[in-house]
């Protein structure tokens, strides 16, 4: 079963390689999507996958160094067509 998620992240989680971190860690998983810094210091994403895919994306995340998630709001969205995950 497919899902997409917009996730939201708070805390230190800009100028940590958050990003890079995301991009690869999302392409190994097989989920599709994108990720971006917010203007608010917060990073949001859009990834799409597998359920368990997308919970092992967050615990990696959650898991880099000098990344601090503070808090992560989620959306469910529907599913698109898309291929890759991306930096915007």
């Amino acid at each position: 079963m497919r899902i997409r998620k917009r996730l939201q992240f708070f805390g230190q989680v800009q100028g940590v390689g958050f990003r890079f971190r995301a991009v690869n860690a999302a392409r190994a998983l097989g989920l599709t999507g994108w990720v971006a810094n917010e203007w608010d210091g917060s990073v949001s994403m859009e990834v799409q996958g597998d359920p368990e895919e997308i919970e092992a994306l967050i615990e990696k995340l959650k898991g880099g160094t000098f990344i601090r998630i503070e808090r992560i709001e989620e959306e469910v969205l529907p599913v698109e067509t898309e291929s890759g995950f991306d930096t915007r």
